[in-house]
């Protein structure tokens, strides 16, 4: 199959960013705020196997990443999996792929606005959540070279305080190295859901790939980026989780709704929690900013094939940003920010994006030696592993998110029967 060209006569988007800028937009998505949140939930779910499934988490992120990133330098257009899947799969596929990531991916940028308004002003989490959106949405606006600056800075302040919250655990008289041992807490089936929603921490790779139409050589940057970004988000997160584990254990890890600020006061260090919601606020801007960046990407994509509205494939003459995706995904994700709720938002996302990724391993299981095709273990393993984790999570996860992408596939075949009817 040939390259797919970066426009389709909706205009091109500009090549403007190397290989340190698509690693700060990765570690920007990654290293957000499911540092945060997500050791929670987690360790409530695998309790003393937390680690494990960190580490399960890690290597299906390993093998959706070198998957996307074998896929993203042979087809360097905007859209991600949306593109791989259509132009490996077929049309049906990219399709779903780019169903699961927009509808799943807006659903985490307002999680991710709430986050903020949850840190900032508690009392008025939704109304900061929308002026979050609206101010991230005129930023990118502007064009993608500012977004990846400010993505710099919002991930210097997060390593700065993820340091510090690492070493007062780990230097603190109460951090006890027993309480990372396994025990008899530890089940297959809470492991795998505690994976699953670590992973949603992990996916933010993808927007690098979503963004392989503004890539300086995308066939260089893109292989290098990726694993880059996914190796700095693995070891800094495998440091908190061991540093909050040896201060909270695993009860006290699943009972904390806030476990990083817990986690620096049982320490002794107390004076260092505002500086933790502080860097929890930061991490949540630098996710939602990257995640409005890919969802309007993929959104572009679609547009221009017209699986959504092709007046959403514009390019702004000046800016080069698809400035009408990104108004009307900014649009859409203020309306949820003011109304849903974090935790449901989260899940459903994570359905979402393991959706998605499937279809990407699926894509890469296609490619040729000559093609760049990666070892045939990593997309399969990475496509039975998005599948155990999209399962293992709660039951009403999955009824809602096999619910939406169900939908999505009828939109589909009732668009493909409307235009074979106008045909006649």
């Amino acid at each position: 199959m040939s390259t797919v060209g970066a426009s389709t006569g909706s205009g091109e988007l500009k090549r403007r960013l190397g290989v340190s800028d698509a690693v700060m937009i990765g570690l920007g998505s990654m290293i957000g705020a499911g540092v945060f949140a997500a050791f929670g939930p987690a360790a409530s779910a695998a309790g003393s196997g937390l680690l494990v499934a960190l580490a399960l988490a890690v290597l299906v992120a390993y093998c959706n990443a070198t998957s996307s990133a074998r896929l993203a330098a042979r087809y360097p257009a905007s859209g991600g999996t949306y593109v791989y899947g259509r132009e490996r799969l077929g049309d049906f596929w990219g399709y779903l792929a780019g169903w699961a990531f927009v509808v799943g991916k807006t659903a985490s940028c307002a999680a991710m606005a709430l986050t903020v308004g949850s840190y900032v002003w508690p009392g008025q989490a939704h109304a900061v959540a929308v002026a979050a959106v609206v101010a991230l949405t005129a930023l990118n606006y502007t064009g993608v070279q500012k977004s990846a600056w400010l993505t710099r800075a919002i991930v210097a302040v997060v390593l700065a305080v993820l340091a510090a919250v690492v070493t007062a655990c780990l230097t603190s008289d109460t951090a006890d190295i027993a309480r990372l041992d396994i025990g008899a807490d530890m089940t297959a089936g809470g492991t795998l859901q505690a994976a699953g929603l670590l992973f949603f921490a992990f996916a933010g790779y993808a927007r690098i790939a979503t963004l392989g139409e503004e890539v300086r050589d995308p066939a260089r940057t893109i292989p290098r980026a990726i694993p880059l970004a996914l190796g700095i988000t693995l070891a800094v997160y495998a440091a908190v989780a061991v540093g909050v584990l040896a201060v909270l254990g695993p009860g006290g890890l699943a009972q904390s709704t806030a476990p990083l600020a817990d986690a620096v006061r049982a320490a002794g260090v107390p004076g260092l929690a505002p500086a933790v919601r502080v860097g929890a606020a930061v991490a949540a801007l630098g996710s939602l900013l990257a995640l409005i960046l890919g969802v309007s990407r993929t959104t572009l994509a679609m547009a221009r094939d017209r699986h959504l509205p092709h007046a959403l494939a514009a390019v702004h003459p000046r800016s080069q940003v698809p400035h009408r995706a990104e108004l009307v995904v900014g649009a859409v994700v203020a309306v949820l920010a003011a109304s849903v709720d974090v935790r449901g938002a989260i899940g459903f996302s994570s359905f979402g994006v393991l959706a998605y990724y499937a279809v990407a391993n699926a894509a890469a299981w296609t490619l040729t030696p000559g093609e760049g095709r990666p070892p045939r273990l990593v997309p399969v393993i990475g496509l039975a592993g998005c599948a155990a984790l999209a399962f293992a999570l709660p039951v009403a996860t999955v009824i809602s998110g096999a619910a939406v992408l169900l939908l999505g596939a009828a939109v589909y075949g009732l668009r493909k029967i409307t235009a074979v009817g106008s045909r006649r």
